[in-house]
């Protein structure tokens, strides 16, 4: 399974970094190949103040060896071994008409001392962070997740955007980080569900990312907007970066398994401000984002 699934991600980096340079028109994705000291290593890519995308990567990473003691802790074991792949990626358009978005879909195992499996599941999930609101989008976003969800349970789409919901959530401000998407974690086989037919879930997930997010970059990259609008999205992005320091699995995982630091930090966007006490104009467009991310809206 984990030389399927690693595969299968090595082959969709590419077609998503063939359909966002299609999409920018101007700036290409940059490759950068590294190693883990303590095994693995993985294949960057960064894409940087193209006409449309001011900075995003689209990354892939399959690392293994021991189990870290901070991780011994997490999951209640002892020591062990692990693999651990996946693909993640976060892009930050230059507009602030376009949203903010991220996915990371990933494959876990873990073994015993004669490296038999004692542990395998698949997690990932895909969400949007739009800094002006535009219900289509949201609308179309979702309906693309449910259809992918329901082509394998009609009871993944519901759950999983629930758990996105809460996932993505900055409890510090009490507000969500986008409109959610999907969630998933720790799927395991089950009589129901084979490690295979987790995979084939996973993979369907991944192959609907372009059309879930395309469409709209499509229809709001040539959009005006004002100096003004530019500094609102700086400010949101302010609470992008604070989630991923602060609560993110991904990002925190990556930190204590002595992972490699500008791959874990590449999903912090380039231009970020933090205003003191900062709140919208009442009735305004940015007001009417925060309230919709005060609490989860069933966008299908």
């Amino acid at each position: 399974m984990k030389n399927k699934f690693y595969a299968y991600i090595q082959n969709l980096q590419d077609q998503i970094v063939a359909g966002l340079e299609a999409v920018d028109g101007q700036a290409q994705f940059k490759e950068d190949l590294w190693k883990r000291p303590e095994g693995g290593g993985g294949r960057t890519r960064v894409i940087e103040n193209g006409a449309v995308f001011e900075k995003g990567g689209v990354n892939i990473s399959a690392v293994h060896g021991k189990l870290p003691d901070s991780m011994q802790k997490l999951f209640n074991v002892g020591e062990a071994d692990f693999f651990a792949c996946g693909l993640s990626l976060v892009i930050h358009p230059k507009s602030p008409m376009v949203p903010t978005v991220h996915a990371n879909w990933r494959y876990f195992e873990m073994y015993d001392d004669n490296g038999n499996v004692i542990q395998q599941w698949f997690g990932g999930g895909q969400d949007l962070t739009p800094y002006y609101l535009f219900e289509e989008d949201a609308t179309h976003f979702h309906q693309t997740c449910k259809t992918a969800c329901d082509k394998h349970n009609p009871e993944f789409y519901p759950k999983y955007k629930k758990q996105c919901d809460a996932y993505f959530w900055n409890a510090h401000r009490n507000e969500a980080r986008g409109i959610g998407g999907l969630f998933f974690d720790y799927c395991k086989a089950t009589p129901e569900m084979s490690m295979e037919n987790w995979f084939n879930f996973v993979s369907e997930v991944g192959n609907s990312f372009l059309q879930a997010y395309v469409p709209i970059v499509e229809k709001r990259k040539n959009l005006a907007y004002t100096p003004e609008q530019k500094t609102w999205q700086e400010i949101r992005r302010g609470r992008y970066v604070e989630f991923n320091l602060v609560h993110d699995k991904g990002t925190l995982f990556g930190l204590k398994t002595n992972g490699r630091i500008e791959s874990i930090l590449m999903s912090l966007p380039p231009h970020v401000q933090w205003v003191y006490d900062h709140h919208p104009e009442a009735g305004s467009e940015e007001e009417k984002l925060i309230n919709i991310l005060e609490k989860p809206v069933d966008w299908v």
